[in-house]
């Protein structure tokens, strides 16, 4: 199969090493890919979200299969034109996406299907949503409705600060056009867990479970990120959580989205909150999460196309996928300012070092500068390691990531804290 992956992080690389290790895969192109995936896929200069260069090129080259890997392309729609070309796409088509795309569309499927979520309110009107955080009080959380790169929510532990986030979406347009519609939350307490499985729109196949850390800082604290680390598996996700998750959550989301028009296929990512009440959704995404993909990856022992194939193609039902027992923990490097301003172009050594020690570091954010490799971005490296246990791999992890020179990089020391000794 001549295969294509839309991207350019540190997800799309773990995807394109494990399709580059099937039989199947006979040519693997990423666009635009970046200074690691350079290793396992042809990189081709064309933007992520360039939807008319991408079916352009899908065409031209004959691809069987596109594996689309961030959510602006679905929401652009990207899979329905590469479907009406005939062009097989792992992925949602723009009106499944939204369950990324719009927060209050996932509020509202859940209202409709029953599916256990927080108290939620939405505005368009600035002094609307502030009248709401005063009703309701704090703890509350206020998220941008759109798109905003994991940097749109705010847990705010006082009005005043909840007011302030509004302030900042609304009036500053800080998040610009995803934060013109605010949803605005009840304040969930418990751990939080990440959930993936595959969907063909019908039949739904569970993956292994997986948990990241959001917060820039260590003992999760300060802003949220697009991710700082993750670790499998999820010691929280038993086989009876993961039964319930399924039946209360999963299935009727599928099921929903396919009564109201819009069924959905590729990954669903259900992000949770482990309450006194049991499990309640926090959100979707419509991909493979960053980091946790590279985790996943690095403990899958079946091979992953057929598997995208069969979602593709409807086959899922009787589908099954093997996973090692060990376990594995990225931990991502980030350039220093980030999720602030922060600076490109910094020069990163030792990777060949890191990889000695018999870690993978998948590439999130780099470039190529002949023989050198620079910072090209906020998540830079992905260091991965596994282990018998979570406490091995995190061993392993932070001994790689110590082999690597890079002073302009920073990562949090703490990755994989609940769960060691698990």
């Amino acid at each position: 199969m001549r295969i294509l992956v839309v991207g350019g992080g540190g997800r799309e690389h773990a995807l394109c090493w494990a399709i580059a290790g099937s039989p199947l895969c006979d040519a693997l192109y990423c666009a635009p890919g970046n200074a690691g995936i350079a290793r396992d896929a042809e990189c081709v200069d064309i933007g992520a979200e360039d939807v008319d260069g991408l079916l352009a090129f899908a065409v031209d080259n004959a691809i069987d299969l596109v594996v689309i890997g961030p959510e602006a392309p679905l929401v652009l729609g990207l899979a329905d034109r590469l479907d009406a070309a005939g062009i097989r796409a792992f992925g949602p088509g723009a009106g499944a996406a939204m369950l990324e795309g719009s927060k209050g569309f996932m509020k509202d499927l859940c209202a409709r299907h029953g599916i256990p979520t927080a108290g939620y309110g939405r505005f368009t009107d600035a002094e609307a949503a502030k009248a709401y955080i005063r009703e309701q009080g704090a703890p509350i959380v206020v998220k941008a409705d759109g798109l905003a790169a994991g940097k749109g929510v705010t847990v705010a532990q006082t009005v005043d600060e909840a007011l302030a986030a509004v302030d900042e979406a609304m009036t500053d347009n800080a998040f610009g056009d995803a934060g013109a519609e605010l949803v605005i939350e009840e304040f969930l307490v418990g751990e939080e867990l990440s959930f993936f499985a595959l969907t063909d729109g019908e039949n739904v196949l569970p993956l292994a479970g997986a948990q990241d850390h959001k917060a820039v800082g260590e003992g999760d604290t300060g802003p949220n990120t697009g991710g700082m680390g993750a670790y499998s598996p999820a010691p929280s996700l038993t086989p009876e959580l993961e039964a319930e998750v399924m039946e209360t959550i999963v299935l009727p989301t599928v099921r929903g989205m396919a009564a109201d028009g819009t069924p959905y296929l590729g990954v669903l990512y259900a992000g949770l909150m482990l309450t006194a009440d049991g499990p309640k959704l926090l959100e979707y995404n419509v991909r493979f999460g960053d980091p946790e993909c590279q985790v996943l990856m690095m403990r899958l022992r079946s091979d992953i196309v057929p598997a995208l194939v069969a979602a593709c193609d409807g086959a899922l039902k009787n589908f099954d996928l093997r996973w090692s027992d060990d376990a594995a923990m990225t931990v991502v490097l980030a350039a220093r300012g980030y999720p602030g301003s922060y600076e490109k172009g910094t020069e990163i050594r030792g990777l060949d070092a890191a990889e000695a020690t018999g870690a993978m570091v998948f590439h999130a954010g780099t470039k190529a500068d002949g023989d050198r490799i620079l910072a090209n971005g906020g998540r830079v490296l992905n260091v991965t390691a596994t282990g018998t246990t979570i406490a091995d791999a995190q061993q392993g992890a932070y001994a790689a990531v110590d082999a690597i020179d890079w002073p302009d990089g920073f990562c949090r020391r703490d990755i994989g804290w609940r769960a060691v000794g698990s």
